[in-house]
């Protein structure tokens, strides 16, 4: 200490630091600010979230190995840097399904959004209006395709169809989608009968939700869900009416487990724009999409959520790139949470990436501004790694800028939750 040489404090430089921010009655804004990453996001929407909505999210099927061995695979892989490369400025823009996004990622189809929060998907299609990314919107969404269209007019539109019993009902949506600007049919073919999700059976998840001394109490600290939940109109299916049940049941007495590949074709022949098939996951199947007559496929095995211990996503990436070679666009979906995970699935193979559960996240921490703060979170992160990576655009980003590694035991990731 005898060698530090002491003076009083400069008053004007110690003003010109002195820097408080106002507090602000805005606390979503605030609030959604100070989360770093998704991961932040997560914990907000886990605290402002019934635990059904949040778990229904957060869950998967069975002991949830095929979600928890994803997040493995994706820390497995390095980003490799490439020095003095002179890349000031990367380009983010890529074109997908005959179209342009201004990302390299899209918004999935989620069911059941409104059950998340009010907003729902109202707010997920304006926030990727706002970012010219596309929006999905499911069969089970709880906004009808009219609406959707309505609430984001500018906004790219993809629909997502599971293929009912009644084939009738399957034309009906396909056509209303054509007539209200959809251009992109995401066709889902993993779903012939509802996934074993623990998590919602142990809770008993029902839509609408089924009022219980147990749900209230839970509700009872999620002032905010609680008063959207009862000042809104009534939670449902927009392609369903009066319907309530366990999830199960609903899948199960709606799709049709038959569902073969003659019906991806009759599919095709019915919709006008781009279909892309999702929940491929092998070369064999890939095959047979491609010979249906499908634009493009969608690698993916639901996010964990229907077949427990099925491929991880990320793996199958290359086995299906090799069968179909590299003019047939692909999307990987699965898994999504950060934007390093989105370089990796790009320089993989993918063409495109969809994110379903990190989408949800920022709806249930903030509604749509909490979905912007998702995209805006992924996109300076996928800039920071293209730049670091000496990636100037999309099309940059080529496997020769990744390295993967064996992944450990399987045992769950909780070092970011």
């Amino acid at each position: 200490m005898s060698n530090l040489h002491r003076q009083f404090p400069d008053l004007g430089e110690l003003k010109s630091l002195m820097k408080f921010s106002l507090p602000t009655l805005d606390r979503r804004t605030a609030r959604l600010a100070k989360a770093a990453d998704l991961w932040d996001l997560r914990r907000i929407a886990k605290r402002r979230t019934p635990t059904a909505a949040f778990d229904y999210v957060d869950g998967a099927a069975g002991r949830e190995i095929t979600a928890d061995r994803a997040r493995e695979v994706f820390d497995s892989v390095q980003l490799l840097p490439r020095i003095l490369h002179g890349t000031a400025h990367s380009d983010l823009s890529t074109s997908i399904a005959g179209g342009t996004s201004a990302l390299p990622f899209g918004i999935a189809p989620t069911g059941f959004t409104r059950f998340m929060h009010s907003e729902g998907e109202t707010g997920g299609s304006r926030a990727a209006q706002k970012a010219g990314i596309p929006f999905s919107l499911s069969t089970m969404g709880t906004r009808s395709i009219e609406e959707v269209a309505a609430a984001a007019p500018g906004a790219r539109k993809w629909f997502q169809l599971y293929l009912w019993k009644d084939r009738e009902k399957s034309r009906a949506l396909v056509e209303r989608a054509a007539a209200a600007g959809y251009d992109t049919l995401l066709v889902t073919v993993d779903t012939p009968v509802a996934g074993q999700r623990l998590r919602d059976t142990r809770n008993g998840m029902k839509i609408p939700p089924e009022l219980s001394l147990k749900t209230v109490v839970d509700a009872s600290y999620r002032p905010e869900w609680w008063f959207n939940f009862l000042t809104t109109d009534s939670l449902k299916f927009a392609s369903l009416s009066n319907t309530s049940s366990d999830l199960p049941t609903i899948i199960n007495s709606m799709f049709d487990s038959s569902l073969d590949f003659d019906d991806l074709r009759w599919i095709r022949d019915l919709w006008p724009g781009k279909l892309f098939v999702k929940g491929v996951l092998t070369a064999e199947d890939a095959r047979k999409s491609v010979a249906a007559g499908a634009d493009g496929l969608v690698v993916s095995n639901h996010g964990g959520r229907q077949l427990d211990r099925a491929p991880i996503a990320f793996e199958a990436l290359g086995e299906v790139r090799a069968e179909v070679g590299a003019d047939m666009e692909i999307i990987l979906d699965s898994g999504i949470m950060s934007g390093a995970d989105i370089v990796a699935s790009l320089c993989a193979g993918a063409d495109f990436v969809l994110i379903g559960r990190a989408y949800l996240y920022g709806l249930m921490a903030g509604g749509q501004q909490g979905v912007e703060r998702v995209i805006e979170l992924l996109a300076k992160e996928i800039e920071v790694n293209m730049q670091l990576m000496g990636a100037g655009s999309v099309k940059e980003l080529t496997a020769d800028l990744i390295r993967q590694h064996p992944v450990g035991s399987g045992r769950k990731m909780v070092s970011h939750q």
